[in-house]
């Protein structure tokens, strides 16, 4: 079996890293999915992706819009198959109203950061983010290009 080219945890099914790069991520959440069968047969194949997914507040429910999950080839001829429907999340209501009056806040938005499995049950970790300025971005990479550099210096170092 070939390995694939991504850094996942073994209950890991596919990460938002665009997330952690355009916000500063301040809570989060772990929320249940309500998924039909041939989406979660299309997740047990990894086809699911969460680049260009944000989260909904629509009548007091959480709903994850824009997250592509591609159907399968052998999915059942009756069911049709609409790979980017809104998904509703399973949240409590306390998480729902702080998300809610979170979110109307100015600059706050609410992005999924992940997706998991939890024994058998798929979960979306998601959080409550504060948008960078295009300065914050290079800042953060300049950081890390810092720290990388730093961690070479110190292992040449040592030997």
């Amino acid at each position: 079996m070939a390995k694939s080219g991504k850094k996942t945890s073994p209950g890991s099914i596919a990460q938002n890293r665009r997330a952690r790069h355009d916000y500063f991520i301040e809570d989060r959440f772990e929320a249940g999915l309500m998924l039909m069968g041939w989406e979660v047969k299309s997740i047990r194949d990894g086809k699911v992706q969460l680049a260009e997914a944000f989260v909904q507040i629509h009548k007091g429910e959480a709903y994850l819009a824009g997250c592509n999950i591609t159907p399968l080839l052998s999915a059942s001829t009756h069911v049709v198959a609409e790979p980017q429907r809104m998904r509703k999340l399973l949240l409590h209501a306390k998480e729902l109203s702080r998300l809610f009056i979170a979110s109307q806040q100015k600059g706050y938005t609410i992005v999924p950061m992940s997706m998991y499995w939890k024994g058998n049950k798929v979960k979306c970790e998601i959080a409550l983010g504060k948008g960078k300025k295009q300065h914050d971005k290079r800042d953060a990479t300049r950081e890390k290009d810092w720290a990388r550099d730093k961690q070479r210096l110190f292992k040449v170092s040592r030997q």
